[in-house]
C-alpha cells in the first residue's frame, strides 16, 4: 500500500466538489451544501492519509518541498472551510480552494524530496510552524473570498443581475466575512512572526531575510488594511487590491525560494 490510492481519491474528491459548486454559481444545479462538504470531507480524509506518507520519511524526518508545504497549507485552509461552513456561509470558497487542494495533492505524490527538519524540533519552531500554516491557510481563504467579491462587485456595478450575484451572499455580508477572516489570519500571522523571531536565531539571517522582509511587508498590508477598514471605513476594490497584494507578498516570502530552489537551480 502506498499513498497512490488515496491521492487520487483525494483529487477526484476535490475537483468533484468544486465542479458541483460551479454548476451551482452558474445556476446549472440546485444548491446542495450537504454534497459539498461530503465530498470535501472525504477528500480531505484521503488526503490526511495521503500525508502521512508525503510528508514523513520512514524513520519519521519531515519532507517539507514546494508541493508537500502547499497540500499541507490546503488541507489546513479545507479543513478550517468546513467547519466554519457550519455557521458562516463560506462554502462558496472551495469554488477556488478545491481545485487548487487537487493540484497539491497530486503534485506532492510526483515531487522528490528531502529531509528538511530534524526529528526533533523545539516547542518554539513548532509553535512557529503550527502558526504560519494557520495564517497562511487563513488568508488563502481570504484570497478566495476577495476574488468571489471583486466579481459580485463588478456584476453589480455593470448592472448583471444573474449569475454570482444570485448565489452569493449579499455584498455587505461579502465584505463583512473578508475582513473575519484577515483579521483571524493576521492574529495567526503575528504570533508566527513573534514565535519564529523569538526562536529561530537566524531569523533575520542572510538565507532567511527574504522570507522575513516578505511576510513583515505582507504584515504591514494586512494589518494597515484592517486599520483603514475600521478607522476610514475602506472597502470594495480597495480592500480586494490590498488582500490580494499582501497575499502575494505572502506567496513569496515562503513558496518564491522554494520554486527557485527546487524547480529553476535543481534543474
Amino acid at each position: 500500500m502506498n499513498a497512490l490510492p488515496f491521492t487520487f481519491l483525494a483529487a477526484i474528491c476535490y475537483w468533484a466538489a468544486a465542479s458541483y459548486q460551479g454548476l451551482v454559481l452558474t445556476r446549472h444545479a440546485p444548491a446542495r451544501q450537504e454534497l459539498v462538504q461530503w465530498l470535501a470531507l472525504g477528500a480531505l480524509i484521503a488526503h490526511a492519509t495521503a500525508l502521512g506518507w508525503h510528508l514523513f520519511t520512514p524513520d519519521h524526518q519531515w519532507l517539507f518541498s514546494f508541493f508537500n508545504t502547499a497540500s499541507l497549507i490546503n488541507w489546513f485552509a479545507v479543513s478550517l472551510l468546513l467547519l466554519a461552513s457550519l455557521r458562516r456561509p463560506l462554502l462558496n470558497l472551495g469554488i477556488g480552494l478545491f481545485p487548487l487542494a487537487g493540484l497539491a495533492v497530486i503534485g506532492a505524490q510526483w515531487q522528490y524530496a528531502v529531509p528538511s527538519l530534524p526529528k526533533g524540533i523545539s516547542t518554539g519552531v513548532g509553535i512557529h510552524i503550527l502558526t504560519s500554516l494557520f495564517a497562511y491557510s487563513i488568508l488563502t481563504l481570504a484570497s478566495v473570498q476577495a476574488l468571489l467579491l471583486w466579481l459580485q462587485d463588478h456584476q453589480l456595478k455593470h448592472k448583471q443581475m444573474r449569475g454570482l450575484i444570485q448565489v452569493l451572499p449579499p455584498l455587505q455580508t461579502m465584505e463583512t466575512l473578508l475582513f473575519e477572516l484577515l483579521l483571524l489570519g493576521v492574529g495567526f500571522l503575528t504570533l508566527a512572526l513573534v514565535s519564529g523571531a523569538l526562536s529561530i536565531e537566524a531569523f533575520f539571517a542572510q538565507h532567511l531575510a527574504h522570507k522575513s522582509l516578505f511576510s513583515l511587508l505582507a504584515w504591514f498590508i494586512f494589518t494597515s488594511l484592517l486599520i483603514g477598514r475600521y478607522r476610514f471605513g475602506w472597502r470594495g476594490q480597495r480592500a480586494v487590491r490590498w488582500t490580494l497584494g499582501g497575499s502575494v507578498l505572502l506567496i513569496l516570502a515562503y513558496f518564491g525560494s522554494k520554486f527557485v530552489l527546487e524547480f529553476v537551480l535543481a534543474s
